[in-house]
């Protein structure tokens, strides 16, 4: 899921109104995805190298405390309930966002179609923290997740590992990798890898 580090620019594109839904489809089988990169309504595209993911075996980790706030149970966690209400506060996360108004725009489109998903954790009736990203075939793309809850954002993240491990998703796409990430197991490969792992995944007839 989107981090600050420096990216590989593939091109700059300007638009004031959104991003059409089959070119952002046709960027995301290439292995590329847009980031306003200006209030002014720039949008870069990208492929990082190397390339983060988070591994749908038994690699990925799910530390102790974790495991204690899941068995609890205080989250609800849903799918889709309020994927724009989710981008907007994965924007508000923090200043100088790469998630303009172009960019949710874009997205909730994209979500409208069916492409796009959100996977959110409620609390008390509401909404505590959550991810969102992009499906094609077996390749779910991470695009950004926020929390106003300690660990809502990681229960979210762990629905989501199971949700896709269960419907034989192969690729959970993160894009670059932090700490946080990486104490999930998340690792970086190379972008040659990434693109081989990628053509395969978007073949496959998944449904999340």
């Amino acid at each position: 899921m989107r981090r600050r580090r420096v990216p590989v620019s593939t091109g700059i594109c300007y638009t004031l109104g959104m991003l059409d839904a089959e070119l952002l489809l046709n960027g995301y089988r290439r292995g590329i995805f847009p980031m306003a990169i200006n209030p002014q309504g720039h949008i870069g595209w990208f492929s990082p190298d190397p390339r983060g993911i988070i591994p749908l075996d038994e690699r990925f980790h799910v530390s102790h405390g974790l495991r204690r706030v899941l068995k609890r149970g205080l989250f609800e966690v849903v799918y889709d309930r309020g994927f724009e209400a989710v981008m907007e506060a994965c924007a508000e996360r923090k200043e100088g966002t790469w998630i303009s108004p172009q960019i949710i725009r874009s997205y909730v489109n994209l979500h409208r179609l069916g492409h796009a998903h959100s996977v959110e954790a409620w609390l008390d009736g509401k909404l505590a923290g959550g991810l969102y990203g992009v499906h094609i075939g077996g390749a779910f793309f991470g695009e950004s997740m926020f929390h106003r809850v300690t660990d809502a954002s990681k229960v979210a993240l762990v629905a989501l590992v199971e949700r896709l491990r269960a419907r034989q998703f192969v690729l959970l796409d993160t894009q670059w990798i932090t700490p946080h990430l990486a104490g999930f197991g998340a690792y970086e490969i190379s972008r040659r890898e990434y693109l081989w792992r990628l053509q395969k995944a978007v073949l496959l007839d998944c449904s999340l």
